[in-house]
């Protein structure tokens, strides 16, 4: 049975992330909860899974080979979140609504802005709302991704190294022939 590509361990990776995370949404009505951690555990769980198959199947354990096999599953997930996000914020206007109106309480509540200040202030909250979100969406996915890749990049190749230094050693000592 052929192996899924890190890709594809990626697009499977993602496509449950979405529906996880629209599963939360819709019973929780917000992600502002502690049920969008099983989101990043899937994540953490997609990366470790394309690492450890690759394992599997390679000579070659050296880091970089393993950040490889990481990265080209963390870029598509990455990917898939980035346009679930911008979607979900496109179909969810009234997310843009609610931060305006929590923006505008803050601005009245610090007093230190005109009514004429104020209306400028939430007009360009509005407008960088989307970009914004979108934004730390692709700068967040990139570095958990990057970094649960690198962590379990050097654990894997170095476990993978010991284990077949020791079984060299122990091959020479005459023990495997």
């Amino acid at each position: 049975m052929n192996s899924l590509s890190p890709a594809k361990k990626g697009l499977l990776t993602g496509t449950l992330m979405i529906l996880v995370s629209i599963i939360i949404y819709a019973a929780k009505g917000n992600f502002q909860n502690n049920l969008q951690y099983i989101t990043y555990a899937i994540y953490v769980a997609g990366i470790v899974w394309a690492l450890v198959d690759f394992s599997k199947t390679t000579t070659q354990h050296k880091f970089g080979n393993y950040f490889s096999q990481g990265f080209k599953c963390f870029i598509v997930v990455t990917l898939l979140m980035v346009l679930f996000t911008a979607a979900f914020l496109i179909l969810q206007p009234q997310l843009k609504e609610e931060m305006a109106r929590i923006f505008k309480e803050t601005l009245i509540k610090d007093g230190n802005t005109t009514p004429t200040e104020m209306e400028e202030r939430i007009k360009t909250a509005k407008k960088a709302f989307l970009p914004s979100l979108i934004m730390a969406a692709v700068f967040g996915y990139l570095l958990i991704g990057a970094m649960v890749t690198v962590v379990a990049a050097v654990f894997i190749s170095n476990k993978k190294k010991n284990m077949n230094s020791e079984l060299l050693s122990f091959n020479k000592q005459g023990g495997l022939e």
